[in-house]
């Protein structure tokens, strides 16, 4: 069984196209227009092993804010299409990711009901083109997306650039633990994630 996903979402703020391979090689192809993000994209997909293609034509000459909430959005919705029906998925994640001076959390559930709980400060207001409050806002939008209850910390750190790379290093592994097939089974007494 392939678990795959290709959306396009074309808003009058943003175009998106999305291809993501649950089981592959942490290959990507991206092109938001914001350097930065990218970067943070090719560091998800090559630590959870998953390849992912994705470009937007966003707003970007407004701010940052549309493109990264919508890819959020997108990349979130392309992951839940792709785990199906989550029969013999780990579920749970939890990765502790050093980056440097900095420490980062990321403990995830794959468990249908989409929270997030985002502990982590920031003392830049940008980095390149990419606003460091559209951290929080581009995990919001891909944990309600994917249906992921998702916690992330930053334990310490003085960089920014390192604290937000720890992050989405940290969701990379995580995610790589609980996509994992491990048996035949719902991992939920339920019956059903």
């Amino acid at each position: 069984m392939k678990r795959e996903a290709t959306i396009n979402r074309n808003t009058s703020e943003t175009k998106i196209k999305l291809h993501i391979n649950l089981d592959g090689n942490g290959i990507s192809d991206i092109d938001t227009g914001i350097g930065f993000f990218d970067h943070m994209l090719e560091l998800f997909s090559f630590h959870s092993g998953i390849d992912l293609t994705l470009s937007c034509d966003g707003d970007t000459y407004i701010c940052d804010h549309h493109t990264v909430e919508d890819v959020g959005i997108v990349l979130g919705k392309g992951l839940n299409e792709a785990l199906g029906d989550k029969v013999g998925i780990e579920r749970y994640g939890t990765f502790y990711l050093p980056m440097d001076e900095s420490l980062a959390l990321v403990s995830l559930d794959i468990s249908g009901r989409p929270y997030l709980v985002f502990d982590c400060n920031f003392n830049r207001e940008i980095i390149g083109e990419f606003s460091t409050e559209m951290v929080e806002e581009f995990f919001r939008a891909f944990s309600f997306n994917a249906g992921l209850t998702l916690h992330m910390k930053i334990l310490y750190g003085k960089n920014d650039h390192h604290k937000i790379e720890a992050l989405f290093k940290g969701l990379g592994r995580a995610l790589k633990i609980a996509k994992n097939i491990t048996n035949n089974k719902i991992q939920s007494t339920k019956g059903v994630l």
